[in-house]
């Protein structure tokens, strides 16, 4: 029997929706689907590095960088933000009821063979360069992720 495939777009850079996006991938991948994680345009910080990775841009590929959250600790939420208190309120009640953090469900999706894939013009256009990525992530174009989703049983946009 051939394994199900479930792609996601994770389209959005807002914590709530990227704990989502890991949460429905990494069940997919323990009912042994064939899970892809495409990012891009905002979602693509969740896989950037926590910390700067020193590399050449011009002045505008710097700002993009200065002004996105670095990495999957620094996401914001997409309501009741609070400038800045309710992802920290979000993440101690995470804690409070032993809930996976976005950063230990990205580790998981990885363990489980969840194939994460960063939209190349996405980083064109953002200025984003692969040193700047968690390791594991792949770099590839929309074609690619269509090939997956052509294929896909379930295809999620978040």
């Amino acid at each position: 029997m051939e394994k199900k495939k479930t792609t996601i777009i994770l389209f959005s850079g807002e914590l709530d929706k990227a704990l989502a996006a890991f949460i429905i991938a990494n069940g997919a991948a323990a009912y042994d689907h064939e899970v892809t994680i495409f990012t891009t345009f905002w979602g693509l910080n969740a896989f950037r590095k926590d910390e700067h990775v020193p590399v050449k841009k011009g002045l505008l590929e710097k700002a993009f960088g200065m002004m996105m959250p670095r990495g999957p600790k620094k996401l914001g939420l997409s309501k009741m933000h609070f400038a800045g208190m309710g992802p920290k309120m979000i993440k101690h009640v995470m804690k409070k009821h032993n809930a996976m953090q976005l950063p230990e469900l990205i580790d998981m999706a990885k363990e489980q063979g969840v194939k994460l894939v960063a939209c190349t013009m996405t980083m064109d256009l953002l200025g984003i360069q692969q040193e700047e990525l968690i390791d594991g992530v792949e770099l590839a174009g929309v074609a690619a992720y269509l090939g997956d989703a052509s294929e896909g049983n379930v295809n999620l946009f978040i």
